[in-house]
């Protein structure tokens, strides 16, 4: 085993100290852009499956084809938002005042809309087809769960205000 040379090791420590700054938690626009842009197909898509789940309470299907595509969109969702929360955790806590505070009720809010898609799919998925008129009513039960706790995943940002955020996500084209 060779020894490190001091020149060697005062060389190793300056190079590192560079990339140890650049490690650092992302600016509140750098940070804005990356969640913007990891939030923005996600909603597109939400928005598609909430118009696919509308329609399919309203289509004449069985209640078997019902409880199918009932629990896919479900699926979709939840797994949407898993990736958006992802997505958002990669950003990394923005650097700004209460930014740990403020990344974890993105996170917080992210993971309860997809434990609500994934409870609504596991609702819809125990539901038994006959009788069709208690299949329909029990499905408008589960659809009813999963609005409540879909509006109690909501971001709380009463104690999570930053200007420069607040600044970024008003200026940045892509969260517009």
């Amino acid at each position: 085993m060779r020894a490190v040379r001091p020149i060697s090791l005062a060389l190793v420590l300056v190079l590192a100290a560079p990339l140890t700054a650049c490690s650092s938690n992302p600016g509140a626009q750098a940070w804005a852009a990356v969640v913007c842009t990891t939030l923005s197909p996600w909603r597109s898509e939400i928005d598609t499956l909430t118009s696919r789940t509308q329609q399919q309470m309203t289509a004449e299907t069985t209640p078997f084809q019902a409880k199918e595509n009932l629990a896919r969109l479900f699926d979709g969702a939840a797994t949407a938002s898993e990736t958006a929360r992802a997505g958002v955790e990669r950003a990394g806590v923005p650097d700004v005042t209460n930014g740990e505070a403020i990344a974890d009720g993105f996170l917080s809010s992210l993971a309860g809309i997809r434990d609500a898609y994934g409870h609504a799919r596991s609702g819809i998925q125990a539901l038994a087809t006959n009788p069709p008129n208690n299949f329909y009513t029990e499905v408008g039960k589960v659809v009813e769960q999963l609005s409540v706790e879909y509006q109690r995943s909501d971001l709380d940002t009463t104690n999570l205000e930053s200007v420069e955020l607040r600044q970024a996500f008003d200026s940045l084209p892509e969260c517009q």
